[in-house]
């Protein structure tokens, strides 16, 4: 009879303690629900810098396209601050994110500003072209204004061990770049002269982006690496500074007043793209896609 009524005198106390864990439960629950479904859901107020990080091997644009999206569409973001620590990678990919980024500065007329990491050399710097302003440290790797183009011949090594490559094509120029035969003349001429149509309109590009007449940019575009300090001197750059002097520039553009709120996309983390962007920048000639690819990368 008396622990029945010692239970009867706890059980009240317990419910409070019940109802505030399923509360916080509940609350914790919902917090997780909004990040996955909004990863870049802000409730906080006042006007703000948004950072996108472009980091590695440039092989996909969606990621960057789709945060450059949302980012122009958000009310609160006043200015964008690219900070690329890229080598370059593939040229379709270069191209879509500068063509993105050219869009939110003519659609939304939000600023854009450029903040060049260790390296932000060929589709690194294809991309900072496209912004209002690019702000590079002095030591940056810049500029590497090019296309290049890989592929092995293996046709010897094969003879040695005792292996003949076989093809059937439907035309003469389908297995072109081939590693099981040597390529021809009437071959290279052929690539280069697509090699030479994709250099122009990276050329092309940076003219348009930094207001450059077109032989002044090509003078420029001969595969080349700067310093930051040098890019400065040809007009690649505009000012020497961090990622924190860019983001005060943005904020200085907009006229954000003090300290300015400094907010990034949230990524799920992936080891498929930490592998992609991080052991391709090691080992950028280690690319087994087949056939021949072109790209705007720093050959290093």
């Amino acid at each position: 009879m008396a622990d029945e009524l010692i239970k009867e005198e706890r059980s009240p106390k317990r419910r409070p303690l019940r109802t505030l864990f399923w509360v916080l439960a509940a609350g914790l629950g919902g917090m997780v629900l909004l990040n996955v479904l909004f990863p870049d859901l802000d409730l906080s107020s006042g006007d703000r810098i948004a950072v996108i990080r472009i980091e590695g091997v440039i092989m996909d644009s969606q990621v960057t396209v789709g945060e450059l999206k949302r980012f122009s569409e958000n009310p609160s973001v006043k200015a964008i601050v690219l900070r690329i620590d890229s080598p370059g990678g593939g040229v379709v990919p270069s191209q879509e994110i500068y063509d993105a980024v050219r869009q939110v500065r003519s659609k939304t007329s939000k600023t854009v500003i450029a903040s060049m990491g260790n390296v932000a050399a060929s589709g690194g710097y294809y991309i900072a072209a496209a912004t209002d302003r690019i702000v590079a440290n002095p030591g940056t790797l810049t500029g590497s204004i090019g296309v290049i183009m890989e592929t092995a011949n293996v046709e010897g090594l094969l003879q040695k061990i005792g292996i003949e490559g076989v093809v059937i094509k439907s035309g003469k120029f389908k297995d072109v770049g081939s590693p099981l035969r040597k390529m021809s003349e009437e071959e290279r001429g052929l690539m280069q002269a697509v090699m030479d149509d994709v250099h122009k309109q990276f050329i092309e590009a940076v003219a348009e982006g930094r207001a450059m007449e077109l032989a002044e940019a090509q003078a420029l575009a001969d595969g080349r690496i700067f310093t930051g300090r040098q890019a400065k001197e040809a007009k690649l750059v505009d000012e020497l500074g961090n990622l924190d002097d860019a983001i005060q520039l943005a904020a200085d553009t907009v006229g954000i007043e003090g300290e300015p709120k400094v907010v990034e996309p949230r990524r799920r983390f992936s080891v498929r793209d930490l592998l992609e962007s991080q052991f391709a920048g090691l080992f950028p000639k280690l690319d087994f896609h087949p056939g021949v690819s072109m790209k705007y990368l720093m050959a290093f």
